[in-house]
Parts: C-alpha cells; structure tokens; sequence
C-alpha cells in the first residue's frame, strides 16, 4: 500500500518557506467560559500579526464570518467551514513536501485530546475538508496524532510525545514500535527522539509543543524550570537530559538551548495553566512567541529568541487568555509550505 515515504514525502520543518498560515476561529463556549470574547481577541492579533509576513486563512463558522472580518486585517482570509474549535495544529492536515517540492497532506484521527470533550466529530473532519478544498493529494491514518505531540527538523529526525501518542486514551491497541513505524513511513523520518511526561496539568496531556521545538537542524529550545520545588522541574529536567543524550538523523549530538518557563499562574479551580515560551509560531522571515504578564521572564525569553533568530523580527503577544482553554500560539497555527499542489 501507498504511504508518504514510498513515494518521496516527508514533513518539512518549520521554518521552511510558507505558503501560508491556517487558523481556527475559537468556538466552543464550553471549553472557554468568560475568556471566549478574550481568546478571539488574542487569535485575531495572532493572525494579524502573522499577515504581516505571510498570509492567513482561518476557518470559521459561517455565523462568525462577520466578526472575524470586523478584527482582522488585510491578508487574513476565511475558509467557512462547521468545526468545534480552534485546535488546528492538533485536528488539521499534517503538510509534506517531495524533492520536486510538491505538496500533499496527511489526515489523522482526532479525538479531542484523548475524550476531553465529547463533541469533536466536527473537528475531526476539518483536516480532511482544508485538503478537499485546496484539492491536495491526502494520506490517510487511523493513528491519533496530534500536531502539537510532533516536532521534526526536515532532515529525518522527529521528537515524539510519550505522554500523547503511547497514551491509552489515544492509542491504546498500538506499541511503540508500531507508533514509530508509522511515523517514518507518515512523516518520511528515520529518527525518534521520545520525550516524556509535559508540563503540570496540560490540558492536552503533554504535548511537544510545550517542552522542546526544533529551531533549526541539530539545534532544540527546551523549555526549563529552575525551582527544585516545582513539579515542573522534574518533568522538564528528564525531557532535557533526553535530548541531550539523543542524536539526529545524521548520527549527531542536539544543541540544546533552555529558556525558563514563567511564573506559575492558576485559573479559578486551581489547576495550573501550561504556560510555555517554546509555544511559538515561525512565519516567514519572523517569530511570534507569547508573553504571560510576567516582566522578568517574559524579557528573558524574548532576549532568547532574538539571539537564536538574529535575521527574524521577533514578535511577543500577550497570550495568557490562550491557556484557559488549553492551548497556545503553536496550538492555534498550521503552516502550509510554499510548493505545488499535488492532485488527488
């Protein structure tokens, strides 16, 4: 049978060219209560922002489809599609790319962060309707795989979520062996680099999106925790000393740059929001990264970027209403690599 890695593809790293940036208008009253009116806004800066170097399509409600043209600027289009929220990196198509640069998808199984709602039926069509739409040739997968649970360096190395993908409430029936089969011959990589448990209280159970993300090709900003008294710490300290003990694709040691997490901030229940500065997005020729009304930390980690991007113009948003819900400026952006659209 057919897979990506037969027939040449592979996942293109981040910081490739892009095409452009696919977002998700927030929706779901449920998952953000009182911060609904707050996450729109942030989302809207996001995409305003991003138009700045790329263009943004985001795809709405047909009933939100004025709102969202009232709080965003030029070079942010719509796509009126039902879905239940805003998770696109997570539920949308995971883009590809061959050596003649053509482009395809690949769609996963969603099921809403192992069942944390119930109520994803909708989402977990949106992957497959953006390819339909753009009329790309589309893979297809039964394993859940998040695109926050993935990071890959397009040189055949991918750092994978045990938290995520080996859970039980995604993939129960699956070893680990045969998850990371099938993300070489769905990713079109030789190397897994497996992570551990993500950050205290992750609404998404661990993602990668919030613990290390590859800057560029043997180089990976891990996120830290200086406080031996926080839970965090632990956790944070194993992902890092993984890291530096794995190598890449080419048999190479990674270079790993720490950036500390803020201060640790709580909502009304007192669960701890996942608040991570690695939680960033690439446009091109920038950086949009978050900041969490933490003046200290949040200078520190922008002083970070700026020295690991010195030919990007590094962007901060304040993103703190993101985390209510679950998710941060990596989770609500899917970059689609500049290249030809293979057909069907």
């Amino acid at each position: 049978m057919s897979n990506p890695l037969a027939d040449g593809f592979s996942m293109p790293a981040e910081w490739v060219p892009h095409e452009r940036c696919w977002m998700a208008w927030p929706s779901r009253s449920e998952t953000w209560g009182e911060h609904l009116d707050g996450a729109r806004d942030v989302v809207a800066e996001i995409a305003n922002t991003i138009a700045r170097f790329e263009p943004v399509t985001i795809v709405t409600k047909p009933k939100n489809v004025a709102e969202v043209s009232l709080l965003t600027a030029n070079g942010v289009a719509q796509v009126s599609l039902t879905h239940d929220d805003c998770w696109i990196r997570d539920y949308g198509p995971t883009f590809l790319m061959n050596k003649a640069k053509g482009v395809a998808g690949v769609t996963w199984r969603w099921n809403a962060w192992g069942f944390r709602y119930e109520d994803h039926e909708r989402d977990a069509k949106v992957a497959g309707e953006i390819l339909k739409h753009l009329e790309m040739k589309a893979y297809s997968h039964n394993l859940v795989l998040e695109g926050g649970g993935i990071d890959v360096d397009g040189e055949g190395t991918v750092i994978a979520s045990e938290a995520t993908l080996l859970n039980t409430n995604r993939n129960p029936d699956m070893t680990r062996e045969q998850v990371e089969e099938v993300l070489i011959e769905y990713l079109g990589v030789q190397q897994v680099i497996w992570l551990g448990e993500g950050l205290q209280d992750d609404q998404t159970g661990g993602q990668i999106g919030n613990v290390a993300r590859f800057v560029r090709p043997g180089t990976v900003l891990a996120l830290s925790c200086a406080d031996p008294a926080d839970p965090n710490h632990k956790i944070l300290t194993d992902n890092i000393q993984r890291l530096k003990a794995a190598r890449n694709a080419k048999g190479q040691t990674l270079d790993v740059v720490e950036v500390e997490q803020p201060r640790p901030l709580f909502d009304p229940e007192g669960k701890r929001l996942a608040l991570s500065y690695v939680n960033l997005y690439m446009p091109n020729d920038g950086i949009v990264m978050p900041a969490f009304d933490d003046g200290a930390n949040d200078r520190k980690a922008f002083d970070v970027m700026t020295r690991l991007f010195p030919k990007r113009e590094v962007v901060q948003i304040p993103a703190l209403e993101l985390a209510y819900g679950g998710g941060g400026i990596h989770a609500f952006t899917l970059p689609q690599p500049v290249g030809t659209i293979v057909k069907p």
